[in-house]
């Protein structure tokens, strides 16, 4: 998870969660996953999903869009860095909103300026006015849809890009250096949507 992901997930989404809550997360990057680790607070109880078999899944589903989990089972259903990787958003934001409860919410942050990574497919960068389409096609309310970068520049100028981090340290002080002297820096712009299934 790049820097500007983590920071966005920090200020929107780590604040929602209450001991007691019954978490899903989908495609895990790690374990304990980075949003487990972010959002840790004493008797959350946190399943984590994945298409893939591992030992370390509490699900693994056969398909992107169909997960072998009743209807309204979870507080919480967050997704980072995932979206992107689905062919079909509208179907997967209804699955979302199929197995979060009434009041509970689902979290995606999704990468928008970041370049071509497949894993193994690389489809889609949604900005705000994308995702509320999803939501409002999925039965969702907005809690909060933001495009946003929170990575230190140096320079009167950035550009969309990476996260400066991404790249080597002789890129990173030759960006510093051109940065002094006001030549657009690379930074990662990432879209945070919290949403909430109506009661």
């Amino acid at each position: 998870m790049h820097p500007n992901c983590r920071i966005v997930y920090e200020l929107y989404a780590a604040p929602l969660f209450r001991t007691g809550m019954r978490v899903l997360e989908i495609g895990p990057d790690k374990f304990p996953t980075t949003l487990q680790d972010i959002s840790h607070r004493p008797g959350i109880e946190w399943d984590v999903l994945g298409l893939e078999p591992d030992p370390q899944l509490q699900i693994v589903a056969t398909s992107e869009y169909e997960y072998p989990i009743p209807e309204a089972s979870y507080d919480m259903v967050v997704a980072a860095n995932v979206l992107e990787h689905v062919r079909k958003p509208w179907i997967w934001m209804r699955e979302l909103s199929r197995i979060v409860r009434p009041g509970g919410y689902v979290v995606t942050v999704n990468p928008v300026s970041w370049p071509y990574h497949e894993a193994p497919i690389d489809c889609w960068r949604v900005f705000p006015e994308g995702m509320q389409a999803l939501l409002d096609d999925a039965g969702l309310e907005t809690v909060v849809n933001r495009f946003e970068s929170h990575e230190a520049i140096r320079s009167r100028n950035d550009t969309p890009g990476r996260s400066i981090t991404a790249y080597g340290w002789k890129h990173q002080l030759v960006d510093r250096l051109l940065g002094w002297i006001g030549y657009p820096q690379e930074r990662a712009y990432d879209l945070i949507t919290v949403a909430r299934r109506p009661v």
